[in-house]
């Protein structure tokens, strides 16, 4: 899809030189040129020079290298970067902490206005935040990550207000805002908290991998960047092209499966997508005014976690490679994000994940990513040649909480050191940017310790190395001629109609039809079915925040009366459409329990992907990692071999099973929302039907259920046999699982699905479903 809308309001300025007032910002336009920006009360002004016109972002009367945009990206960021001081590049080497416009009240991004919570603050919505004016102004931040907006008008308001503030300080650095992904339908953790909302809505991760069509992603990518830039967003905190390899892992899934070519594929479009300009968008090499940075993460990939625990936590620090795979998890990035179709050509940022890479740094130490000169400069910028930015994950510099599972900071491999030298080994590994830092008081003391072992000459260059890294980002976006937005115009771009079909029409192509018995689908005619409520158990979300368990439908009642008669008789149904949810543990993902360790145990316990309790007698006599200096020095082996977990949703079977015997032999089709493979044998021979989709909407799930759309997603990662084959599967390696096998003949394989007709064989499964 062509990227049109959000440069249409602009193109009405390039053609005029006058001066036009909107309302907080004026816009000056260039014939054949650049469009400026500015504020009235930043105190920039105007330079003319050859007839054309400047701004002049350092009050100095004369136009510098770096305000001249005839100039190549690279001349105007050296020349910046040289007249910045160190106080100014270390505020420029933070990524904020997450940020809510306006600001929580409480809790998880919270601020104050005029010290007051927001509702009693009298602020506008869109004003600064007391926290945002003090790490703006003190510390020279330049890069904020935001998450909820309360509408595209105010991101706008906010943005402009932003830019405005900043515009009058020091050499007048614009903000380079960024985002996690907030295209999908469910806020469940701190990576995606801005998730929702008015935006378009897409399928995400593991669902954009089930079309098994990199146009898609593409398709995603052009759009999406209209959006986010629309809301004043210039960076993207994604893909997230880890190699989904171990099934147990709940970050598989926002990656694209297990499949390296596929994955691959995926992390070039999904960039490309995002990054690129076109036509008088355009300011130079694919760059401009509708471009995104993307920030593809997590180098050199989380996805082998040992026994599928999250490095969010002490308990899941490790990365493994007992399948010697390390190379292969490179691939999305070296061969996708590296070495793209479009005139970008790669990338604009990295994140390196929390995870140690367990014994692969050829150096022999074992640093988490982001503190690895291996894993950054040897092997990311001296193997690979990346020399643009890398930014930590968000608060590796932290101290770590108390126990395993506090969530805290992750200082993984270097929990004994200080916070500021945590920040000069991460500097001398390589890296640009510290994710979550708001202030640069510690970066100032890694400097200075870098003088005292280096010389001031070096710590200079390698501080200005990194500030031109970020510079690059900011000035290929066109934010130093103009950050500023029209709300009304971002009230059109973002989540209007057109792109919001283009969304849904990919969720449609991301369901997967697993189970079909005798064609009992698609259910077409206003037939009448029965639909059981469920029980939402008792969970601690990512905050810490308990909910309590109740029983309730698991789908709007009035969406499915659009399709179908309901009745709570299932006497009275023809069928009975079943809605759960793959089995899965609290919000930390599992593979840790606090009662185990408070009872003698070593906490350790196994993670389950059936609805019954499991007992985890195949798994390892002793784990591949293990060790914390800090919280459980004295734990050498972190295996659960032996012990016993039930997952948190474990009466979703109960309601299965229930169901089936209340239908008697009326046909039941389950619809299972899930996060990560699972087991299926405990219900699919019970069943007539299973649909399957990775969190996409229930719109799209009746849409097919009800035949008036075809089903054609296809199995992006395998679902296993049992829980054995689960435990024996190495967790760096693909496709090494036993395979469900149905009472239909099917396998629920890599690159399965059914369509009306039967197994869907074309060109996707062609090129993908080799197990490439």
């Amino acid at each position: 899809m062509r990227k049109n809308l959000f440069f249409v309001w602009m193109l009405v300025f390039m053609t005029s030189c006058q001066a036009q007032n909107q309302n907080d910002f004026v816009i000056v336009g260039n014939k054949d040129g650049a469009t400026l920006g500015y504020s009235p009360n930043s105190g920039v002004k105007i330079i003319t020079k050859d007839g054309l016109k400047f701004k002049d972002l350092n009050r100095n009367g004369q136009l510098d290298a770096y305000e001249d945009w005839r100039l190549s990206t690279d001349v105007r960021a050296n020349d910046l970067a040289k007249r910045m001081s160190v106080e100014q590049i270390a505020g420029l080497m933070l990524y904020s902490a997450h940020q809510a416009i306006p600001s929580a009240s409480g809790g998880f991004g919270a601020g104050t206005y005029n010290g007051k919570p927001f509702p009693v603050s009298g602020a506008n919505s869109w004003d600064l935040s007391d926290l945002q004016k003090a790490f703006l102004k003190d510390d020279n931040l330049r890069h904020v990550l935001i998450t909820t907006v309360e509408s595209p008008v105010v991101a706008a308001r906010w943005n402009n207000a932003m830019q405005a503030f900043v515009e009058g300080l020091g050499l007048g650095i614009p903000c380079n805002t960024s985002t996690d992904p907030r295209h999908s339908k469910n806020v469940n953790a701190e990576f995606n908290a801005g998730a929702g909302g008015a935006i378009s809505i897409w399928p995400d991760g593991l669902a954009m991998a089930a079309t098994f069509d990199p146009n898609i992603v593409r398709q995603f990518g052009d759009i999406a960047s209209q959006e986010y830039r629309a809301l004043g967003i210039g960076t993207a905190l994604s893909p997230q092209i880890d190699l989904g390899t171990e099934p147990r892992w709940f970050r598989i899934m926002s990656t694209f499966g297990e499949s390296p070519a596929l994955a691959t594929d995926m992390a070039r479009a999904y960039v490309d997508g995002f990054q690129t300009s076109t036509g008088a968008a355009e300011i130079k090499d694919g760059w401009g005014y509708q471009s995104v940075n993307a920030m593809s993460k997590h180098w050199p990939s989380g996805g082998a976690e040992e026994g599928g625990r999250d490095a969010h936590w002490a308990f899941g620090k490790f990365s493994v490679f007992p399948g010697n795979n390390f190379q292969t998890h490179l691939k999305p990035f070296t061969e996708g994000a590296f070495k793209l179709d479009g005139k970008t050509q790669m990338t604009s940022a990295i994140m390196p994940y929390y995870t140690i890479t367990y014994n692969q740094a050829a150096d022999g130490t074992n640093y988490a990513n982001g503190f690895s000169k291996y894993m950054i400069t040897d092997l990311l910028r001296g193997k690979y040649g990346y020399d643009g930015v890398v930014c930590t994950d968000w608060g590796i510099t932290a101290d770590e909480g108390k126990t395993p599972t506090d969530f805290a900071g992750k200082p993984w491999g270097v929990e004994k050191l200080s916070v500021a030298e945590r920040h000069y080994y991460t500097i001398m590994a390589g890296v640009d940017q510290f994710g979550g830092n708001n202030a640069k008081g510690p970066v100032l003391e890694a400097y200075q310790m870098g003088v005292k072992e280096n010389g001031t000459s070096f710590m200079r260059n390698r501080f200005e190395q990194s500030a031109v890294r970020l510079l690059r980002n900011i000035f290929r976006l066109g934010l130093f001629e103009n950050p500023y937005l029209n709300p009304e115009e971002s009230a059109r771009i973002v989540g209007n109609p057109e792109f919001m079909k283009a969304g849904y029409e990919a969720q449609l192509k991301s369901v997967i039809l697993l189970k079909n018995k005798q064609h009992v689908l698609p259910m077409t005619g206003k037939k009448t079915v029965y639909i059981p409520k469920i029980y939402f158990p008792a969970v601690t979300n990512w905050w810490g925040k308990t909910t309590e368990g109740k029983d309730d439908y698991p789908v709007d009642l009035n969406l499915v009366k659009k399709y179908y008669n309901v009745t709570e008789n299932p006497d009275e149904a023809d069928f009975s459409l079943v809605f759960v949810t793959n089995p899965h543990a609290n919000a930390d993902g599992g593979g840790y329990d606090k009662k185990d360790r408070e009872s003698g145990g070593t906490g350790y316990v196994p993670i389950s992907l059936q609805y019954r309790p499991y007992t985890a007698t195949d798994a390892r006599e002793k784990s591949i990692a293990a060790g914390d200096p800090v919280i459980d020095p004295t734990i050498t082996n972190r295996s659960y071999k032996g012990k016993t977990t039930t997952v948190v949703n474990t009466k979703d079977l109960d309601v299965i099973l229930e169901t089936k015997a209340k239908m008697k032999n009326k046909p039941v089709i389950v619809v299972v929302s899930a996060l990560r493979p699972m087991v299926f044998n405990e219900f699919e021979s019970s069943v007539d039907g299973i649909v399957l989709h990775f969190s996409v909407s229930n719109q799209a799930v009746l849409d097919i259920v009800s035949g008036k759309n075809e089903p054609s997603g296809l199995l992006p990662v395998q679902m296993p046999a049992n829980m054995s084959t689960v435990e024996k599967q190495f967790e760096d390696v693909p496709f090494d699982m036993v395979c469900h096998k149905d009472t239909e003949g099917n396998t629920y394989d890599f690159a399965f699905g059914l369509n009306w007709k039967g197994v869907i064989k074309d060109a996707r499964t062609e090129k993908y479903g080799m197990k490439k």
